[in-house]
């Protein structure tokens, strides 16, 4: 495996949108000075169950960014289990610059990628270089566990981070579901760092851990070093 895989960025909020631009421009160059190609490969699965007027929502808003940052938008239908086993898809991901899972139910994204080809290839591709990035659902999808928002049970993920679980859009979480955003940090089960991440607020790794955005990432339980 690379030992120096590309940038990953948790989003609490905001993808594809222009407060996010810079961040998601950082993020395609980085790839691109590591050889990678200028394309931005939108992934919509979070929320595709929702309807052919929320998929074309995401196509658009996606299309937009690419737009606005200059690369090739490559939108990936993948909506259920088996889309996920499409070869022209995985073909599609090879030496993509920047991979990005929009919001919409975690669950969900975890039990269609989980062990399937697509999601190998987007691992493959980001240890060598790709940036890959995850807004709400999709930040929630890469850690070990996934908190129960719309469902009240929590679930696995695909643990590309295993040791780190996140509750996006904190600073409005707060509101929405207080009760079980506080079992979900008081439980003791899982030693797993928790952070919670405020809407238009991004953690990315490369060298380190670093803060983008205007609101805060809070680190809930466990430890992490963040630079501001």
């Amino acid at each position: 495996m690379d030992q120096n895989p590309g940038a990953i960025a948790l989003v609490g909020s905001g993808e594809y949108s222009v407060q996010m631009q810079e961040l998601e421009t950082q993020l395609l160059h980085r790839a691109i000075s590591r050889g990678k190609q200028n394309t931005f490969v939108q992934i919509p699965t979070a929320s595709s169950h929702e309807g052919d007027t929320s998929r074309a929502k995401w196509k658009r808003l996606g299309q937009e960014q690419s737009d606005r940052i200059g690369s090739e938008c490559i939108y990936l239908p993948i909506h259920e289990r088996e889309d996920a086993f499409n070869q022209s898809f995985v073909d599609q991901i090879q030496g993509a610059g920047l991979i990005y899972f929009s919001g919409g139910d975690p669950h969900r994204v975890a039990e269609i990628y989980r062990e399937s080809p697509v999601w190998n290839a987007i691992v493959e591709q980001w240890q060598s270089g790709t940036s890959l990035a995850g807004c709400s659902a999709g930040a929630m999808a890469f850690g070990g566990s996934i908190m129960g928002l719309r469902r009240t049970q929590h679930s696995a993920g695909l643990a590309l981070l295993p040791d780190i679980e996140v509750i996006p859009h904190y600073d409005k979480m707060l509101g929405w579901l207080p009760d079980r955003v506080a079992a979900f940090i008081a439980q003791n089960v899982s030693k797993s760092t928790l952070l919670g991440i405020d809407e238009n607020t991004a953690l990315v790794q490369t060298d380190a851990w670093r803060k983008y955005g205007r609101g805060k990432v809070h680190v809930l339980r466990g430890a992490l070093e963040i630079v501001e």
